[in-house]
């Protein structure tokens, strides 16, 4: 599956690929060794993930992200 970040909010970006899994959000947060509340915060863009994250969810879901530049 392939996404370009750009077109969607960071807190989006993390929603639309657990969705794309059809994972529950505790399903979705071990897959990538973190908490529920973790997956909830990032979600709701209570708090920001880094991009060594992103790179963990897209090799374990085989997803392909793109960034362009503005």
């Amino acid at each position: 599956m392939k996404l370009n970040f750009n077109d969607y909010e960071p807190k989006d970006v993390i929603r639309i690929i657990r969705e794309w899994t059809g994972l529950t959000q505790e399903e979705f947060a071990k897959t990538i060794n973190k908490k529920k509340r973790t997956i909830q915060d990032y979600e709701a863009g209570k708090c920001r993930y880094y991009a060594e994250t992103l790179k963990l969810i897209c090799k374990v879901h085989n997803i392909e992200i793109t960034i362009n530049k503005k």
